[in-house]
């Protein structure tokens, strides 16, 4: 299906982004949906098949991004409490639903995800949360989400917070299967702290429960999807922001680093 091209000049995919400021990083802040999890293909693809359309997992990541990129244009009102609808009215047209049909569409999802729907592990993140972890950074997680997202991180084998509340079904096999899982010091989720990006004050109770309260956060990233919540959030919050944006769909690229890839992460940290 048809999907509207790269922003003209954008790096091409996996590349690193030109003239990006290297600097020293002291600790890593990970946005989960759109990052780490996406939403499930067997909740969005019905509606999607009964349209006529048959996009592939790798189609439906993209949907994603171009559709974060349409409800963060400049000018656009935030959705508010219809975030979900909204980005699910763009993540149709993004498929090629007709504009006649997006609401219909759209509709029909949500009607499919009445829960936590982001449970599909993004291409590569197991190998880049690998290498993440062998920087030897504190790492955490930073979330928008339902109060759900420290259990589904876990529960999907992506990463687990030590102290975290995710219960676990048999102990033994609970601490095995961690071993080999990848440590993040926190899971910050919105619905579970009372407040969310973009205010500032999210980052600063992750860096406290990651012992950062005193750091630098210039030397903080944080990465996302998400211009109007990620990025805005992070510069808010004297962090610096690292734009995941694989397909540059970026609506206002300027004055923030744009990252193709989550293991670019490593690159920019290294000496």
């Amino acid at each position: 299906m048809p999907y509207p091209a790269a922003e003209p000049g954008a790096p091409e995919p996996g590349a690193a982004e030109p003239g990006a400021p290297p600097g020293q990083i002291s600790a890593i802040l990970l946005d989960a949906g759109g990052v780490l999890l996406f939403p499930a293909p067997e909740l969005l693809l019905p509606p999607l098949h009964a349209a006529g359309l048959e996009p592939t997992v790798a189609e439906l990541e993209r949907a994603h991004y171009r559709a974060m990129a349409d409800c963060d244009r400049p000018g656009r009102e935030p959705p508010g409490g219809q975030w979900w609808r909204e980005y699910l009215r763009d993540f149709a047209a993004a498929c090629g639903v007709p504009a006649d049909a997006v609401d219909a569409v759209a509709g029909d999802i949500v009607g499919l995800t009445d829960g936590f729907a982001w449970t599909q592990v993004g291409p590569g993140v197991a190998e880049a949360l690998r290498e993440i972890n062998a920087l030897g950074l504190p790492v955490g997680i930073v979330s928008n989400s339902t109060g759900q997202v420290e259990q589904a991180l876990d529960r999907l084998d992506v990463c687990y917070a030590p102290r975290g509340t995710a219960p676990a079904s048999d102990a033994a096999s609970d601490a095995e299967r961690r071993a080999q899982g990848i440590n993040v010091g926190v899971v910050i989720d919105s619905a579970v702290v009372g407040v969310s990006k973009p205010d500032p004050q999210i980052f600063a109770l992750a860096l406290a429960a990651l012992g950062l309260s005193d750091v630098d956060r210039s030397t903080v990233v944080h990465v996302g999807d998400s211009l109007r919540y990620d990025v805005a959030g992070a510069l808010a919050a004297g962090v610096r922001p690292l734009h995941l944006d694989p397909h540059g769909f970026c609506p206002a690229p300027d004055g923030h680093e744009h990252i193709r890839r989550l293991d670019e992460i490593v690159l920019l940290a290294a000496p």
